[in-house]
């Protein structure tokens, strides 16, 4: 008798070609399913809320496999965490009703993107942070952060090479935030296009360095292509927080 488990994962992206296998490179999903295989003595596929990309981190991914196996949650856990590399851990195992699908079920996820804003950089955010030395105007960032807000088309933030036709998402919260030497970007929503965050990033980025005005972001969010946005900003920056259900 097959089961659902829902697993919650943390791992550092660093060493990934992202979380989805391919043809050449370790990816994240490689190594749960060779650990989930080992426990079920056959073949597992796992699915995740969001194919993070290459050297993306994640603290709450979420993912979803269907085994026979009868062990409880805590082993899984264990045994699991025995298999896996360092930078990847199961944090948290349940069994899901027979329906879940960790992307299909999920109704929102939010991520963190850092930023080193110091003229020099600690050398133990390199893998963690994009180092921009230069002095950002955090009142004009929140502005244009703020424009993010709510229904819109986010075609302008979307990468080339997506498969997915609809670009309208819903953002619920957008914010920067400074930390110390650290400006922090923090956004929710029901959902995120191709390097949808690393782009509006790298635009929020322009503004603070004084490029462009903040209310360019409104603009983009009304037909602008993503040639008028800003750069897709370095993927060690970005970690994957929550995903809702």
């Amino acid at each position: 008798m097959s089961r659902t488990l829902k697993l919650t994962l943390a791992y550092d992206g660093s060493r990934f070609v992202g979380w989805q296998r391919q043809a050449d490179g370790e990816s994240v999903q490689a190594f749960v399913e060779e650990a989930l295989s080992r426990l079920e003595g056959g073949p597992v596929a796992v699915h995740a809320a969001g194919r993070t990309d290459a050297g993306v981190h994640a603290e709450g991914q979420v993912a979803s496999a269907r085994v026979t196996f009868t062990h409880d949650a805590a082993t899984v856990v264990r045994a699991a965490n025995a298999i896996l590399p360092a930078e990847i851990r199961v944090l948290a195992v349940e069994d899901a009703p027979p329906g879940f699908h960790a992307r299909f079920s999920a109704r929102g996820k939010s991520y963190r993107y850092q930023i080193a804003n110091t003229p020099v950089a600690s050398p133990f955010l390199r893998g963690y942070a994009w180092h921009v030395p230069e002095p950002l105007d955090l009142d004009a960032m929140r502005a244009a952060a703020a424009a993010l807000v709510g229904t819109h088309d986010f075609a302008a933030f979307q990468s080339t090479g997506s498969d997915v036709s609809a670009t309208i998402r819903t953002v619920t919260r957008s914010d920067v935030l400074a930390r110390g030497g650290l400006v922090v970007y923090e956004v929710e929503g029901d959902g995120f296009l191709r390097h949808m965050v690393r782009a509006i990033v790298g635009t929020l980025v322009d503004v603070g360095r004084g490029w462009r005005p903040p209310g360019d972001v409104r603009g983009l969010l009304e037909g602008g292509t993503r040639a008028q946005a800003g750069a897709t900003a370095p993927a060690h920056g970005l970690t994957l927080v929550k995903v809702e259900y």
